[in-house]
């Protein structure tokens, strides 16, 4: 079962280096999947930014698969697309389906918009 970290509201120059703390301390001994759970943030920055895509660096190097849930519609996802980040993170749109690693080719779950291999 993979570990959640729930994620704050906003994530900004502030708190980003704190939020990629709070992901990386979920990489323990024998956990391999860790899902960070943007649902409930309404704003990233770039500073936010930068440090998810940190956190991901960081699991990648412990062979962590991390997973994002980042809702379709949203600001997150709006500044994730423009930057073009989500073709480089695992995003998924619902908690359940980055909870059971569902992928786009997967007739079951059209949800979810990951474009990134997760880690053998």
């Amino acid at each position: 079962m993979p570990v959640v970290v729930t994620l704050p509201a906003e994530i900004d120059f502030m708190n980003a280096a704190e939020v990629c703390d709070q992901i990386c301390a979920a990489f323990r001994p024998g956990i391999a999947v860790v899902v960070a759970d943007l649902t409930a943030t309404t704003f990233c920055d770039t500073a936010g930014i930068r440090h998810l895509l940190l956190a991901d660096e960081r699991a990648r190097a412990g062979q962590v698969e991390l997973r994002f849930v980042v809702p379709a519609i949203g600001s997150v996802q709006r500044v994730l697309g423009l930057t073009g980040v989500d073709r480089v993170l695992a995003v998924y749109r619902t908690l359940d389906t980055a909870i059971a690693g569902r992928h786009p080719s997967d007739p079951e779950d059209t949800q979810e918009i990951t474009t990134r291999e997760p880690p053998a």
